[in-house]
């Protein structure tokens, strides 16, 4: 049993240092970052307190990542919304469930890299839950109406673990 439970751990190990190999493309200084916003959930975006949601409006969102937070609790959540080529809104937590919330993501042209370990996504990829193949933007799911992203402030708030 032990030598299971050891085979385990070993595998689960292996597992995320693989996921987070990434293509060796970070960069040594950040440089490569196209102007990303931080902004506050709090401040940025139109609140909607009767159904409990967050509003961005969409003529807010362009191709350059643009970044959010929202108290959760006392949890700093960041979050993200962008648009892909395809002129398709994406957004995703500022984290990873491999490498953490801890240093999140940043925009190198038309892709956003880990700040961690340095693997590249193209925006166009963006918004769909990881599949188990190591590093990707969490899953942050949202609607459309016709002026805005919402964010339903549960899923933020089910996401905080990230952050904490």
């Amino acid at each position: 049993m032990l030598k299971k439970i050891m085979l385990g751990l070993m595998l689960l190990t292996v597992t995320i240092v693989v996921g987070c190999s990434g293509s060796g493309l970070e960069s040594a200084s950040g440089s490569e970052t196209t102007g990303a916003a931080v902004g506050s959930a709090e401040e940025s975006a139109v609140k909607d307190e009767d159904v409990d949601v967050i509003k961005i409006p969409l003529n807010e969102i362009t191709s350059t990542l643009q970044k959010y937070e929202y108290n959760a609790n006392g949890v700093t959540v960041r979050y993200f919304a962008v648009l892909g080529s395809d002129g398709k809104v994406r957004t995703a937590f500022d984290a990873c469930d491999v490498c953490g919330g801890y240093k999140g993501y940043r925009q190198t042209g038309n892709d956003i890299q880990c700040n961690n370990c340095g693997k590249v996504f193209s925006i166009d990829g963006l918004g769909t839950k990881n599949k188990g193949y190591g590093c990707w933007p969490s899953y942050l799911p949202h609607d459309l109406d016709s002026e805005n992203i919402i964010i339903n402030k549960r899923d933020l708030e089910a996401g905080a673990f990230r952050f904490a």
